[in-house]
């Protein structure tokens, strides 16, 4: 399991309020808790580089945008945030890069609009862009936007 600073303690809470002794028990699988650094240094996982950057968002603890590289090709997303200069990095040449993209342009604290995802394009330098996590009112303007949107079983060859 990979995830922010804190996720190993997170986890043991989570299964000691969910199924008191549960953390302790001795499993007949290897359970790996790695937690990222979050200021983009790399960490090697099953063969690909994994890195992750900070990004805004209230959700008591470190949010991330992820940047998942095979040697071959890069995805990164940006998961819940509002602008940051973390997505420039994050983006920066990844074959393709997810972003947020709640509403069209109605600025909403710790998430994405359109319009200032559409304002930094030139400095994120992604391969492609598709946009996701879409609220309903941003959903009804997929017409007035010009990069694609993800879709429930979309693939995408990197």
């Amino acid at each position: 399991m990979l995830g922010p600073a804190g996720t190993g303690v997170r986890l043991a809470e989570a299964m000691e309020t969910l199924y008191p002794g549960s953390s302790r028990v001795t499993r007949r699988f290897p359970v790996e808790v790695r937690e990222l650094p979050a200021d983009g240094s790399p960490s090697e996982v099953g063969g690909l580089t994994v890195r992750a950057w900070q990004v805004v968002h209230e959700c008591g603890a470190p949010p991330l945008a992820v940047r998942v590289d095979d040697g071959e090709s890069a995805f990164a997303y940006s998961g819940d945030t509002e602008w940051t200069p973390a997505l420039v990095e994050v983006a920066r040449g990844a074959s393709l890069f997810a972003a947020e993209s709640y509403t069209y342009d109605l600025p909403i604290r710790y998430h994405l609009d359109y319009r200032t995802l559409r304002a930094h394009l030139d400095e994120l330098r992604a391969g492609r862009i598709v946009l996701t996590h879409m609220s309903p009112s941003m959903l009804a303007r997929l017409a007035d936007t010009d990069l694609p949107a993800a879709y429930d079983g979309m693939t995408v060859d990197l």
